[in-house]
């Protein structure tokens, strides 16, 4: 059965200070996207979607499209502010996408089969695609999900908080995830709940969501479900927040409609939170290619 890798790629990186998706990490200009595509490909998976802005679109197929020629089927799914299900005005209001439900939801016309989303801005690492492969070849379950993670330090940036859905397992599912704003301290991380709700401490190693999910194809029906109940609450709301998926697994999971397995990742993870995160994921990619773990030029 076909596999496809979802990628979100429309994000304003504001917090990076411009477009954190078309930045060269590599060598030879690849983008973190690019190690995200090679790792998925050796993993199995058999299919990209790209969600982007329209006006990225000449940008990416002359990258990373190109570069992908004749590698593996490509699609390109354009989140679009005006592509909402009610409230067309809001529209006008609106700069930035309406969140990581819209943007899954774009491609839902090219996903065939079960699927993995990911952040175009944040290197994975093979395990973590090995992982999700493994669990859609093994669990038939369609209300059955799972959530790659990693330890929060792993995924800490030296420059500031990160947001990051702290994730709660038993039994190796787990049972609540929040949402929030963490940010290091010394020996603890202090997370901040972006509801509102009381802020907590989190061991170093507590497991973390970085936006990697390993969906059945049936989730697409609660994504479209949960963005057209975003839209009946009140304008001011819609415009200042976002429908987040983190947000749509926590309701469904409370209502114990769902399972969502806890799969620990157990390779590195790097990302672009900051300006200043950059010129460390440079010298981390080139010391996995010192270690033999990428080619120099990935797609020769």
């Amino acid at each position: 059965m076909e596999k496809t890798l979802v990628v979100m790629a429309a994000g304003m990186g504001s917090r990076f200070g411009g477009l954190k998706q078309i930045e060269s990490v590599g060598p030879n200009g690849e983008f973190i996207i690019d190690y995200s595509v090679y790792d998925a490909k050796r993993a199995g998976f058999t299919k990209v979607v790209f969600v982007i802005k329209k006006e990225l679109e000449e940008v990416f197929k002359e990258t990373i499209g190109k570069r992908l020629e004749g590698k593996i089927p490509v699609c390109y799914a354009y989140q679009d502010i005006r592509d909402i299900p009610s409230k067309e005005y809001l529209a006008e209001k609106r700069e930035k996408p309406w969140g990581t439900i819209q943007a899954v939801l774009c491609a839902r016309p090219y996903v065939d089969g079960d699927f993995v989303v990911i952040n175009a801005d944040d290197f994975y690492s093979f395990d973590s695609y090995l992982k999700a492969r493994e669990f859609l070849d093994q669990n038939h379950d369609d209300n059955c999900y799972a959530c790659i993670t990693f330890p929060y330090d792993v995924t800490k940036s030296l420059y500031g908080s990160v947001k990051r859905a702290v994730c709660f397992p038993k039994a190796g599912n787990i049972t609540e995830l929040i949402e929030s704003k963490v940010t290091t301290m010394d020996g603890y991380a202090f997370a901040e709940p972006l509801d509102g709700e009381a802020s907590f401490k989190i061991e170093l190693d507590h497991p973390v969501s970085v936006n990697m999910f390993a969906f059945k194809n049936h989730f697409f029906e609660y994504l479209e479900e949960y963005f057209k109940k975003y839209f009946r609450n009140t304008d001011d709301y819609i415009l200042n927040n976002e429908a987040l998926l983190p947000e749509l697994i926590k309701e469904k999971l409370d209502a114990k409609e769902i399972k969502l397995q806890n799969m620990v990742s157990e390779g590195s993870w790097f990302g672009m939170t900051y300006k200043e995160d950059l010129d460390g994921l440079k010298e981390a990619i080139n010391a996995l290619i010192e270690k033999g773990e990428y080619p120099k030029k990935l797609w020769e």
